[in-house]
């Protein structure tokens, strides 16, 4: 059995002296320990050494593809060839079954291989002579430079690096110009306060005033190339009037200059700006169509790296950048948030409020998967992102359709207009309407509210007599008690009263006088 084992230094050949002592896999380490025991397991056939770096970093990234380079086939054509009969160990089985396809070889690969392996490389100095350790340390070290190097210039398209540090600077210059024009204004208003009102643009306030200076000087000053004649003319009559403090030519120049610092920004974010939307179009082309230049980068911001947002579901795309809101809704068991960073789409923003969280939902599937194919595919067209923009453009007006739609058998057929028939109707004129007289007597009303009011009073009299009643029931015990008592105290005193005799009072009189 051969063996092919990949150094630094170049593609090495053995040959299995002993196939028995493999077998004992879990030992195998004991024969490797020193490099007599080694010589006595495998033997050096042939090495072919690597003439400088960039042939070693050709071979190793062949080898780390799992790819067949042109050296390694000419030394197995070479020296394998003439030992066909026998198997070829290899440490990858993705390069073992290339070699089997294209030398018609016999591979083998299996954890008797894996320690064969790694017993040759821990005594790689003993068994290939010829090769100081130092050259083969600094031959280890400027390959693993190298393939670093390769590595990092793969792909240099698709760098997302720089479209992260690109729309982070927009942001903040973004946020510096609103500072910036904020103070020229209040800064300048003192001097000339109607000037802003007048001027609503501000790189056309700030050329204006570096152009032309103190007030003054707009009469006299042509600033035709920068502003309308009409808003020139409001200008110009609007400074003989001005109401503003008179500063000194010392303000002025400082004003001025931070004029020359917000047109110079302002210039320098407009050229930053395109190339954040070329570097957009050429690493994410389809995310570019779907949702923008300025989304897609803040998407891509936000996750890391294109790579990273592949590996997002469309729900997390949905919401990315509204994490804090997500949270809060969970913790305060209230409604979640339906979109997040994507809600500055240009389809998002055409919807009406009632259905952007359908249309943010269709747009963050999509947009997932154009993710997908710009940071995986190999092609770099916008088809894709095209095609599903249309798609969600098509679910929009649907959308928006729905309130003209009728329900039916299908749900998809317009509601129907009836044609318009013109009906003539032949309408006459009642003149009661004309009338102001009431149709019933005066007299016939009275008599009949009357009657209203004695069955109202009829009815009011029978409630009472029931109410009465019902409090008589509940309360009858201890009437019939009270009453009772009341007859027994009226019985004693009627009797008291015909027991005693009529007396005159001459007779009483009388008495009282014989009794002294």
């Amino acid at each position: 059995m051969l063996v092919l084992f990949e150094t630094a230094a170049g593609y090495a050949i053995f040959k299995v002296l002993n196939e028995k002592k493999l077998q004992e896999v879990d030992s195998l380490w004991k024969e490797f320990e020193t490099p007599e025991k080694a010589n006595k397991i495998v033997k050096l056939k042939h090495f072919e050494k690597f003439q400088d770096t960039t042939e070693a970093l050709a071979a190793s990234t062949a080898l780390v593809e799992g790819k067949l380079s042109k050296n390694l086939k000419k030394i197995l054509k070479k020296i394998v060839a003439k030992d066909a009969h026998e198997q070829l160990a290899v440490a990858d089985a993705k390069l073992g079954g290339v070699i089997k396809d294209k030398l018609n070889l016999s591979c083998i690969h299996s954890p008797m291989v894996t320690e064969l392996m790694r017993g040759i490389r821990s005594q790689i100095e003993g068994l290939i002579t010829g090769l100081p350790s130092r050259e083969m340390a600094a031959m280890c070290l400027g390959l693993a430079h190298s393939l670093s190097r390769y590595k990092l210039k793969f792909s240099p398209d698709k760098v997302d690096t720089m479209i992260i540090q690109a729309i982070s600077l927009l942001d903040d210059l973004d946020k510096e110009l609103n500072n910036y024009i904020m103070r020229c204004r209040e800064w300048y208003g003192w001097h000339f306060p109607e000037l802003g009102k007048i001027i609503t643009d501000n790189l056309t306030y700030c050329k204006c005033v570096r152009k032309v200076g103190d007030r003054t000087n707009f009469a006299s000053s042509d600033v035709s190339d920068i502003l309308p004649e009409e808003i020139e003319e409001d200008v110009k009559a609007a400074a003989e009037i001005s109401m503003g403090t008179e500063v000194s030519e010392e303000d002025i120049n400082n004003i001025i200059h931070l004029c020359d610092q917000v047109i110079e920004i302002s210039e320098y974010r407009t050229q930053l700006y395109d190339y954040l939307k070329n570097r957009m179009m050429a690493i994410a082309p389809n995310l570019t169509v779907m949702v923008g230049e300025l989304v897609g980068a803040r998407l891509i911001a936000h996750a890391g790296s294109l790579l990273n947002l592949a590996k997002h579901p469309a729900s997390t795309v949905q919401l990315l950048g509204a994490e804090k809101a997500l949270f809060r809704a969970l913790k305060t068991k209230r409604d979640t948030p339906k979109f997040g960073l994507i809600y500055h789409a240009s389809l998002v923003g055409q919807t009406n409020t009632k259905n952007k969280g359908k249309i943010s939902r269709m747009l963050a599937a999509k947009t997932a998967l154009t993710i997908r194919y710009d940071a995986l595919g190999e092609n770099t067209s916008a088809e894709m992102g095209a095609e599903n923009r249309l798609k969600v453009e098509t679910r929009l007006r649907l959308l928006e359709e729905r309130g003209i739609r009728r329900i039916s058998g299908t749900g998809k057929a317009l509601a129907r207009t009836d044609k318009y028939q013109n009906k003539s109707e032949v309408k006459i004129f009642d003149p009661s309407g004309d009338s102001t007289l009431p149709a019933v007597s005066k007299k016939r009303k009275i008599q009949e509210v009357e009657d209203q009011d004695t069955e109202v009073a009829v009815k009011a009299k029978k409630l009472k007599a029931e109410m009465k009643e019902e409090t008589t029931v509940e309360d009858d015990e201890p009437v019939k008690k009270k009453k009772k008592k009341k007859d027994k105290e009226k019985q004693v005193e009627e009797e008291v009263l015909n027991e005693e005799p009529p007396t005159s009072p001459t007779v009483e009189v009388r008495q009282n006088c014989t009794a002294t």
